[in-house]
């Protein structure tokens, strides 16, 4: 097996466990930043906030393992961005149409998520097998933009299903 795969299923298994402490990081330790980075509530479009931040995080780690033992790889900062940002359309694309069957159901969403950051480091090991696309330096760029759109429609959230929480019937932050 490559080195490239060897890293993407890496980081496929670190994505999905970083899923879970990053669901209740803002229960935990409420404030400005985690309401930026992790849901502030149990709305769809909070959840996105989970994919994105560890499949960023999972590739933070992979450009690590990739410094250290000093692989030759290729765009990992924007391939792991283009992962995360990917995984946004991508979980709703698959999730929306099985949520309005049959409503919530904890064990399908978690199998979901699992298949979007499988389809999303699919996606960035592409990009990591292309020659240099020297785009690494506008990956910063890119996700702190992600997540000043992801502040914004934190806490002011439009009145759309997608944004509503559906056990709190609220949109955004708990007041």
């Amino acid at each position: 097996m490559n080195k490239i795969k060897k890293l993407k299923i890496l980081g496929t298994v670190i994505a999905f466990l970083i899923t879970f402490p990053l669901h209740f990081l803002y229960d935990k330790a409420p404030c400005f930043v985690t309401s930026i980075i992790a849901p502030v509530n149990e709305s769809i479009w909070e959840h996105m906030k989970i994919l994105f931040g560890s499949i960023l995080i999972a590739g933070v780690i992979q450009k690590i393992i990739v410094k250290t033992k000093k692989l030759d790889i290729n765009n990992v900062c924007i391939s792991n961005f283009t992962a995360a940002l990917a995984s946004i359309p991508i979980f709703l694309i698959i999730f929306m149409p099985v949520y309005n069957a049959i409503g919530e159901n904890l064990v399908i969403t978690i199998i979901i998520m699992l298949i979007t950051i499988m389809i999303s480091e699919v996606i960035s090991y592409l990009i990591m097998k292309k020659d240099n696309l020297k785009l690494e330096n506008m990956a910063i760029i890119f996700t702190i933009t992600v997540y000043v759109i992801f502040g914004i429609l934190t806490y002011f959230p439009p009145n759309r299903e997608l944004f509503m929480d559906p056990i709190n019937l609220i949109y955004g932050i708990k007041k």
